[in-house]
């Protein structure tokens, strides 16, 4: 090009922003997106016991305060994705970012159950318009090959280390102000990326193309009611009419979003992602992992607060290795994947995953943290930060440009559904297995009890120590063995779909 000869400002940005500190800012703003909504996740997991007594939740309905943040996240991500696709990415990410402060700041203030799950499903639509557009943002920002991979590795190292890193601050939070300020926590994090974004991120290439709102109802709602379903056989059996009419209309609706998205011509979902073998396998993986994770955490809370009898805050101390370990396995991956391909990290983290939770199963009323807890979360975590690098690589290989959007939010789609799907799974397992316990258990304080203990089980209907935490260890431990199902049949999908061989990568990676 002759220096006569004008370039255009979209060039120019990008020369600028190829310099060193210019892309380590944009990682930075990016990646601190994607931990302050993946954190929040986890972040109010430590103050559900303070949640529950501040707003009167019962113990299986505590599970919509995660699931109405994940489902409306999941179900809406794929939205998301095309959103940035069409509007421009900077320009959606930063509406995205602002649509979570004000959904942490109102849930902040809540004042009752519904307002909080009002205000965590509001959070799910900012975290599903942002998230996506975050890791599509690596895809337009980085060159293909070690400087994207490594960009990969960062990524995802925090979306799976943001889950231990926020019962951290969940900890410190609860213990020293209240669990309000998990939500409030967010407004000044997210103020400063979304006035840094433009300073850093250059905007993305607009594709024309029209939004599928039917798609995106369809799959929200469907996936809503069949989570509802689980959590209500879990309250009042599978029998019950209303579990019943929940599961029947999610495969209803379910389907109709299928057939509207084969028959869309701009589907939310497109389909045809599908059809690729290791894609597909990678979802599925995906799917399967984050439903054994996010059961992990949930009730190993519940386990180190209401068992162990931590404070909120040596409850977050606890977590903390978590974050370390998957850092070195996500470390690990990123650079041994050049030379073993994705398929060793992919099986090999499934099988240390299921090992994990595994041994997580042998927890009961006399463990303790060091000796039944610290080990099994160890492994469960180095095989998650495998996981997460092959993942995201493999999620995003070979997709033509205009489709990134919808391959990135796709893949954290499989990632929220499954970890709200999986959650619901675990959670009717513990309730089935916690009322079982609580049969056994009941005739025994009752023998025992004192006058004014059968008059505050008559009241309240739970059980004191130690017969309550032989029930709530019985449910949790019934909880792990299913998440451990999940961990198996991730391992086995790497083991019969993925078909990668190291010399395949450069291709792979548009080499």
């Amino acid at each position: 090009m002759s220096r006569s000869t004008p370039r255009p400002a979209s060039a120019q940005r990008t020369d600028r922003d190829t310099g060193g500190a210019g892309k380590a800012m944009a990682l930075l703003v990016i990646a601190s997106c994607q931990l302050m909504v993946v954190l929040d996740i986890t972040i109010v997991n430590i103050a559900l016991p303070h949640i529950q007594r501040s707003l009167d939740f019962s113990t299986t309905s505590l599970s919509w305060v995660v699931n109405a943040y994940t489902l409306t996240f999941g179900g809406l991500l794929l939205l998301g994705g095309r959103a940035g696709d069409i509007l421009g990415r900077r320009r959606v990410f930063i509406v995205g970012v602002l649509l979570f402060v004000l959904a942490s700041l109102l849930g902040g203030l809540a004042q009752n159950s519904g307002q909080l799950l009002a205000a965590r499903a509001l959070q799910g639509m900012g975290g599903a318009i942002a998230s996506p557009t975050s890791l599509a943002l690596i895809s337009t920002t980085f060159r293909e090959g070690p400087e994207r991979n490594r960009a990969f590795g960062v990524f995802a190292a925090v979306s799976a280390g943001g889950g231990a890193i926020g019962l951290l601050a969940g900890g410190i939070l609860v213990e020293w102000l209240n669990w309000r300020w998990v939500l409030f926590v967010n407004v000044p994090i997210g103020l400063l990326i979304a006035l840094a974004t433009p300073r850093f991120i250059k905007e993305s290439e607009r594709h024309p193309g029209r939004f599928d709102i039917t798609g995106a109802l369809t799959s929200t709602a469907g996936m809503v009611l069949l989570v509802y379903g689980f959590i209500r056989a879990a309250q009042d059996g599978w029998r019950d009419t209303l579990t019943l009419v929940s599961f029947a209309a999610a495969v209803v609706i379910l389907a109709v979003f299928v057939l509207v998205e084969r028959r869309s011509r701009q589907p939310i979902t497109p389909l045809h992602m599908f059809a690729d073998r290791n894609r597909a396998g990678t979802y599925g993986i995906m799917l399967c992992l984050a439903a054994a994770m996010f059961g992990m955490f949930f009730f190993l809370t519940l386990f180190v607060q209401n068992v162990l009898g931590f404070s909120p805050l040596r409850a977050g101390l606890a977590f903390l290795p978590v974050s370390a370990v998957i850092a070195v396995g996500a470390g690990l991956a990123s650079r041994f994947l050049p030379v073993y391909g994705p398929k060793p990290f992919m099986v090999g983290g499934g099988v240390l995953a299921a090992a994990g939770l595994a041994w997580l199963t042998l927890t009961d009323i006399h463990s303790t943290y060091a000796g039944s807890v610290l080990g099994p979360m160890l492994v469960f975590s180095l095989g998650m930060g495998m996981e997460f690098v092959s993942l995201t690589l493999m999620a995003l290989s070979d997709v033509p440009v205009p489709e990134t959007g919808a391959a990135s939010g796709l893949l954290n789609a499989t990632q929220q559904v499954g970890g709200s799907l999986g959650l619901s799974i675990l959670v009717t397992m513990f309730g089935t297995a916690s009322r079982n316990e609580a049969e056994k258990q009941i005739p025994r304080f009752l023998q025992q009890a004192t006058p004014a203990e059968r008059l505050r089980f008559q009241r309240t209907g739970e059980l004191p120590s130690p017969w309550g935490d032989q029930v709530l260890t019985s449910g949790v431990s019934a909880a792990f063995v299913t998440a451990a199902i999940f961990a198996v049949i991730a391992a086995l999908i790497a083991v019969l779909a993925i078909q990668v061989r190291p010399s395949d990568l450069q291709r792979l990676q548009g080499g």
